[in-house]
């Protein structure tokens, strides 16, 4: 299996777009193309065709690019089978336990809903690569759009189950302001101290904070611990279930 080569495009106000190449045929997937031109302009400067585009979901700052890329290639589309009509020029339907090969490199397929009702993710196992779209943010998640907190708490667990050196390609720089509401809800949590000086300081150079790993997000993400104690106290939710923890979390960074 080849370890895909992965390059990260800042567009818009906060959002990445991925570009992973497989080294050994030169299958190049675009993971959530936001915008056309500087995703194009990327890949020419790394010498790569673009031959793909993947989708975690149907919303327009992950599909915006989707078909005057797909008019200028001639990649192939693939998006989720349970939105299949709200993504522009999708060519493959996938689902959950699905495999997708981009060149030598494989994908596992996960249904994720939450944020949207097909929302999907795709973990590269010999990449150490997940591209969650917004499903999973550093020391954040999506808001719930369409989805239920039990939703989100399922598709969460799927993530939480990964390797712990699994890296975490989400799809916006949302770090910094995660962290602050992360501290509000586990301030005892000195992992999350630590990180959040370390995410601050990386700011303060424009460095970017993405992507993460599983392992810090299980150690610092307040919506990958709802059992936690130290939440659990500050929220006024102890010993409640986990779902409703995580759902009263959501509402408060909603409203933070």
């Amino acid at each position: 299996m080849s370890r895909l080569d992965v390059h990260q495009i800042p567009v818009l106000n906060d959002n990445y777009v991925y570009l992973a190449h497989c080294p050994e045929t030169g299958a190049t997937a675009v993971v959530d193309p936001a915008v056309a031109g500087p995703v194009m302009d990327a890949a020419k400067a790394k010498g790569w065709d673009i031959t793909h585009i993947l989708n975690t979901h149907h919303h327009g700052d992950h599909t915006g690019g989707n078909l005057e890329i797909k008019q200028a290639t001639g990649c192939t589309i693939v998006g989720p089978r349970a939105d299949a009509a709200r993504i522009p020029g999708i060519d493959v339907e996938v689902g959950d336990g699905d495999s997708y090969t981009l060149g030598n490199a494989k994908a596992v397929v996960y249904d994720v809903p939450g944020h949207t009702r097909g929302h999907i993710a795709f973990w590269f196992e010999g990449s150490d690569a997940l591209f969650c779209g917004d499903t999973l943010f550093a020391m954040g998640c999506g808001r719930l759009f369409e989805g239920t907190p039990a939703q989100m708490v399922n598709s969460l667990d799927k993530f939480k189950s990964l390797p712990p050196e699994t890296r975490v390609f989400c799809a916006h720089e949302y770090t910094q302001a995660n962290g602050r509401f992360a501290l509000s809800v586990e301030p005892d949590n000195a992992d999350l101290v630590q990180r959040v000086q370390d995410v601050d300081a990386a700011r303060a150079k424009n460095i970017p904070t993405v992507p993460s790993t599983i392992g810090i997000e299980l150690a610092t993400n307040p919506f990958l611990r709802a059992d936690s104690a130290d939440l659990q106290k500050t929220i006024g939710m102890m010993g409640k279930d986990y779902v409703t923890v995580f759902a009263e979390t959501r509402q408060l960074k909603d409203n933070f």
